[in-house]
């Protein structure tokens, strides 16, 4: 399966990085990572810098890339054009009355992505 793993430098694109790197090595995954400019709490080359550390400590063959402009627009256009089966982002959280809380990013893609989503929470 072609994979597009689209993260930020946050907590929980961390953790969806983690899952889907042991899941692209049971499942022989083709993934590529695409490091999102979602913060300005966050330098987007040092993300990509730690996105690759744990790239090459989980011994996979992955292709790590920066899509600059909006993050939820830039990696929807970029899973359709490269023809993606999965997008996988991270995020949601829950509200103090059990509601999922999603992130700008994480609600744009989930509405307006045409490619299968999965939300790593």
């Amino acid at each position: 399966m072609k994979v597009l793993l689209g993260m930020g430098g946050s907590p929980d694109g961390f953790d969806a990085l983690d899952e889907t790197l042991s899941r692209a090595r049971e499942a022989g995954d083709d993934l590529t990572v695409a490091v999102l400019d979602t913060s300005e709490d966050y330098d987007v080359d040092d993300v990509e810098s730690r996105i690759r550390d744990r790239v090459a400590e989980a011994d996979i063959d992955a292709e790590v890339t920066q899509l600059p402009g909006h993050p939820g627009s830039q990696l929807s256009q970029y899973a359709e054009r490269e023809e993606f089966d999965r997008i996988v982002i991270g995020g949601g959280q829950r509200s103090p009355m059990g509601k999922i809380e999603l992130g700008e990013v994480a609600e744009f893609v989930l509405l307006n992505a045409d490619t299968t989503v999965t939300l790593v929470r």
